[in-house]
């Protein structure tokens, strides 16, 4: 595709920097200029198709860190994963990778398949021949024996099990390695999720093992144990992090100092029914686990966005929801657009090539109507979307007269 795309408004970032009357020129997948609306027509040449978007605000594409494509975010997931087809389950995942574009969102990172599948389900989309978001993909992800996703062929003791589950997922072409290092909600009858399901030396073992490979490290931590073996060990980001402990919540502190310190980013993976779960929940426990996402953020630790898209009540279309949840913890809507571009870029290692509209990135581009610096809301008003150029569909491509 070859197109100028202009918009009212262009968020340029970082901190709600905008540029009115804005455009991209895109060019081959990649954005071979941006800026000012009548400099970007100029270095593009007149011959080159226009789609204007006056009443519209042009950003980059979004990034849904916390995803499971194998997960159909029904009653029963697991069961349904279990009961399916290699066939069948990739289909699914084909098609729920599709309505996660519609919404905008032109990455995610899938941290737990079965068989390689997110990874063939990368590749068919990365080649054009399905639509779809970039897809940064874990693979199978480690845990113990009948341990948290154990369904997925992960289950791994001792050293030298460990060392060849990474091993074998590396050479499968993941682009990280995903840790079960607690327990967790979805698995029946594994482990609680608080209770620590590797040691701090078997969790360095993993990270030593994935650096040799040159990939980054995903920890799955409820428990403050297994969060406190995760700092030791060097991962890249945890995930959940909600620091449970056997009679309930048990914050340290030290290790969210650690946290900051050492760079590792905190996914807190709040579903789209958030709000809902905070109601079975019950409201004031919730808020105290909102209160420490909160507190985190204050204490200088980097949080990313994220889904959680697959188990039950997180769906594929409701990133914007999960969104909403950073702003009820008091984050601004240009810092929570941060957030989801060049933040969670910058966190996952590939802010060189997307997360900014800028010349030379992947034409990751996302237009909505309205003003989303003011109002996230206007994020679910989507108007065009481009991953690496390609639209979801070229009815997507409604326009405006210049």
């Amino acid at each position: 595709m070859q197109a100028v795309i202009t918009a009212g408004r262009m968020v340029t970032g970082p901190g709600g920097q905008e540029t009115a009357d804005g455009a991209v020129f895109v060019d081959q997948g990649v954005i071979a200029a941006a800026g000012p609306r009548a400099e970007v027509e100029a270095q593009a040449g007149p011959a080159v198709p226009l789609l204007a978007f006056p009443r519209g605000t042009l950003l980059p594409g979004l990034i849904d860190t916390h995803v499971h494509l194998a997960l159909d975010a029904g009653p029963d997931p697991v069961e349904t994963l279990r009961a399916a087809t290699d066939t069948e389950l990739y289909l699914g995942m084909a098609e729920r990778a599709g309505r996660l574009l519609a919404t905008g969102v032109t990455t995610v990172r899938d941290l737990g398949d079965r068989g390689g599948l997110a990874v063939r389900l990368r590749d068919e989309i990365a080649g054009g021949r399905l639509p779809g978001p970039r897809v940064l993909a874990a693979g199978t992800p480690l845990t113990g024996p009948g341990g948290h996703c154990w369904f997925l062929g992960g289950e791994v003791e001792g050293v030298d099990a460990i060392r060849a589950a990474v091993r074998r997922n590396a050479e499968g072409g993941v682009d990280l390695i995903k840790v079960m290092a607690t327990g967790g909600g979805i698995t029946k009858g594994g482990p609680p999720v608080w209770q620590a399901q590797f040691t701090t030396q078997e969790l360095r073992l993993v990270v030593e093992e994935a650096r040799r490979f040159g990939l980054p490290v995903a920890a799955h931590a409820h428990g403050t144990e297994g969060i406190a073996a995760a700092v030791a060990a060097g991962v890249d980001t945890i995930e959940h992090c909600t620091w449970m402990g056997r009679d309930g919540f048990d914050v340290r502190e030290d290790l969210v100092t650690a946290i900051a310190a050492q760079g590792i980013a905190v996914g807190p993976a709040a579903s789209p029914d958030w709000r809902g779960f905070a109601e079975r929940f019950g409201r004031e426990r919730a808020e105290e686990m909102f209160d420490r996402i909160r507190w985190m953020a204050q204490r200088g630790v980097r949080l990313l966005p994220g889904t959680d898209a697959g188990v039950s009540r997180a769906v594929f279309d409701g990133f914007v929801s999960s969104l909403e949840f950073f702003a009820h913890i008091g984050m601004t809507p240009a810092e929570i657009i941060d957030l989801a571009t060049t933040g969670a870029a910058r966190a996952l290692g590939i802010s060189h090539d997307t997360g900014r509209l800028v010349a030379g990135h992947r034409a990751d581009v996302l237009v909505v109507d309205g003003n989303p610096l003011a109002d996230l809301r206007a994020l679910r008003s989507v108007r065009l979307v481009l991953a690496a150029g390609r639209p979801l569909d070229p009815d997507l491509c409604r326009h405006d007269a210049p």
